[in-house]
């Protein structure tokens, strides 16, 4: 049987649990293995992983048979468990409720994984592209 081709890019971005700098140097590794292991369980290839403190971005590739908000779910819930159960056991950590999801179009993938890998340069020096920074709807 044939498999379909796609070209399906998602840059996904979500926070800590009112934006609290919990995620520090040390733990950041880590939880990045995480989700990438995760993402790569529901059948997304992660290409670029980066954040801060209080945020962490993700660029995948995913098959057609993955929802975005499966795959949010899944990468979410096993790096939040694995802080709380192994890594920080006692210590508070969450992930906020919700996310930011953008497609994005195989010509800007660099552009992209860029911005991700470059994240603390970028916070340092203010030059944040505030859409691919959202989380939530602003009302």
């Amino acid at each position: 049987m044939r498999k379909p081709y796609t070209q399906l890019f998602v840059h996904l971005v979500w926070a800590t649990w009112d934006r609290l700098p919990l995620l520090d140097h040390a733990l950041r590794p880590r939880v990045y293995r995480c989700i990438q292991a995760e993402a790569f369980k529901v059948g997304c290839e992660v290409g670029a992983i980066g954040g801060i403190e209080d945020h962490v971005h993700v660029l995948a590739r995913c098959s057609p048979a993955v929802s975005v908000s499966n795959l949010v779910k899944q990468i979410k819930g096993s790096s939040s468990r694995m802080v709380q159960r192994e890594l920080r056991p006692g210590e508070f950590f969450k992930w906020q409720g919700s996310y930011g999801a953008f497609s994005i179009a195989e010509t800007n993938i660099q552009a992209v994984r860029r911005y991700i890998r470059r994240q603390e340069e970028h916070h340092r020096t203010g030059r944040l592209n505030a859409t691919l920074e959202r989380t939530v709807i602003d009302d």
